[in-house]
């Protein structure tokens, strides 16, 4: 419910009072904050969107764009021609709008038209039965990591990077670097993650992904290698390449089977890599996530 609320300080002041109305039981479950110019407030909760009474006019967009980044729009400009801004407590804030194109790259963004805020929550102790899985012959092996958008692929990898960076009953404290391409990970701010990634993990924050595996490898000497959504092949052949240096690797991708993955050539060519030795799946039930650690062969 903390997490909630402290989400909920990014909001201009009359769109903050109408989203703290919710119960304690919903701010609890509560995933997102949808903001569309001329619609209501949408609240994301696990089974619904409730929409709430509040007309978004696209000032409330500039405000919350303004609050994000300190009234410093230049200093956020990288992230935000990408569409998204990173705030303090580990929270990102998605943006659309009209891009603003130069030499055929996005420079920019303005007149916005939606915006969403992600809720970014720790579940400490989700990996403790998946852990003790990812060990063979007193090493962690490298583990895939598959789940539906916003399914907990990250939440879940938080937790692993967490608990093997500190140790686990099987296996002594693990130096890992993280690459945390947005800031979902670890989300740093001024150097300090706001998240807890684990006392002997190092961040390489806002890094583009293949760019931050090779430094890491380079600099670090990481026994392990977490990186959050493989999207491109320049991904991939990072890793395969981090693989050969002898570092297990920690990833995650969008999808709800193997079956599927194998079926989709990017991802068919991270299962034909042979890099990976587990890979945990991630659906949902009646009663929660349900998370299946499978073996490859």
């Amino acid at each position: 419910m903390e997490r909630y609320k402290l989400a909920c300080q990014v909001l201009p002041i009359a769109l903050r009072k109408i989203a703290l109305g919710l119960t304690p039981r919903e701010m609890v479950v509560a995933e997102e904050l949808r903001l569309r110019v001329g619609q209501p407030l949408g609240i994301l909760l696990p089974n619904e969107e409730r929409r709430v009474f509040s007309k978004i006019q696209q000032v409330d967009l500039e405000n919350l764009c303004n609050q994000a980044t300190d009234f410093s729009r230049y200093g956020a400009v990288e992230t935000l021609r990408q569409g998204y801004v990173s705030v303090e407590g580990g929270f990102r804030i998605g943006f659309c709008g009209t891009g603003v194109i130069k030499a055929g790259e996005i420079c920019n963004v303005k007149d916005f038209s939606s915006a969403v805020i992600r809720i970014a929550r720790e579940r400490k102790g989700i990996a403790d039965n998946i852990c003790p899985q990812l060990v063979d012959n007193g090493r962690v092996v490298s583990t895939l990591i598959v789940s539906p958008p916003a399914g907990g692929k990250t939440t879940l990898l938080r937790d692993m990077v967490r608990q093997f960076s500190n140790g686990i009953s099987e296996i002594q404290p693990q130096r890992i670097t993280l690459v945390d391409a947005r800031g979902e990970v670890a989300a740093v701010h001024f150097g300090v993650p706001q998240l807890d990634v684990g006392r002997h993990t190092d961040v390489l924050d806002g890094y583009p992904k293949e760019q931050g595996m090779m430094i890491g490898v380079r600099t670090m000497n990481p026994q392990i290698l977490a990186v959050d959504e493989i999207t491109n092949p320049l991904d991939l052949e990072a890793m395969v390449q981090g693989a050969y240096c002898g570092v297990s690797l920690f990833a995650t991708v969008h999808g709800t089977t193997m079956a599927e993955l194998a079926h989709k050539p990017l991802y068919r060519g991270v299962l034909e890599s042979g890099i990976f030795q587990r890979v945990v799946t991630i659906s949902c039930g009646n009663s929660g996530r349900i998370y299946k650690v499978e073996v490859m062969a």
